[in-house]
């Protein structure tokens, strides 16, 4: 068991559809790192609505913690790896006491809403400027700036456009070693994949390594044009700030 003071704590505050579970399976591919998928998602969707549309939702909080204080608790406390890798959302926070975000090293992991919104329409029809994240990782971004606690901002296509010099700078940001075996796995899901995974995780499920970068080609769908009005300049301030 490594003691407390040595364990890096790795959360990646992510918004969806921004290859948050890619990057998640690479983590998961060093042997001195375990990753933890989502852990607050039962905790948010017992405080919203969003339970009533989030597929998979009556299982997730069937069987998932939902007293987010007991979570973040048991993410700050953890002992049993050198590095612990916690895949979360930016979405999952509201209603939580903050002080935890100073034990962690923080990425916030964004996309071109351009991008991202029509994927995430696929599975969320009618999405939401609180579905997607962009408002919040910016209200994040600031508080942690205020409070003078180090934040790192990823893009998603950085990653994609050149995996192995991505991660060895990424790695260098958080302090730890870059290990090769990150560049790749195998297909299939894994352990620790949420109980979400059989609705989000189809294209990651058939990957064994970052997917190359490619601009869309289909027509953005036009009623999503308002809520990427809405996402675009969010997405712009926090990319002037990345890695």
């Amino acid at each position: 068991m490594t003691s407390h003071q040595d364990i890096k704590r790795v959360s990646l505050w992510s918004g969806p559809r921004n290859i948050s579970t890619a990057l998640m399976y690479s983590f998961a591919q060093r042997p001195d790192t375990i990753v933890v998928d989502e852990p607050l998602y039962g905790y948010y969707l017992s405080h919203s609505d969003a339970k009533n549309y989030h597929p998979g939702a009556d299982e997730i909080l069937r069987t998932m913690e939902t007293d987010g204080t007991k979570v973040v608790e048991s993410m700050i406390t953890r002992t049993d790896s050198p590095v612990l890798f916690y895949k979360n959302m930016t979405h999952h926070l509201p209603g939580l006491d903050r002080n935890f975000l100073r034990q962690l090293v923080n990425l916030i992991l964004t996309r071109d809403p351009k991008e991202m919104l029509p994927s995430y329409a696929d599975v969320i029809e009618t999405p939401t400027i609180d579905d997607v994240g962009y408002r919040m990782h910016v209200e994040l971004f600031e508080e942690l700036l205020s409070k003078d606690i180090p934040v790192i901002v990823v893009d998603s296509a950085d990653i994609l456009k050149d995996p192995k010099s991505y991660l060895l700078k990424l790695c260098e940001a958080i302090g730890i070693p870059f290990d090769p075996a990150m560049l790749s796995w195998e297909a299939g899901p894994r352990p620790e994949d949420g109980s979400w995974a059989p609705y989000w995780y189809g294209n990651v499920h058939k990957s064994t390594g970052f997917q190359p970068y490619m601009l869309k080609t289909k027509p953005f769908p036009d009623h999503l044009r308002p809520l990427l009005d809405e996402c675009k300049p969010l997405y712009e301030m926090l990319t002037a700030h990345k890695l």
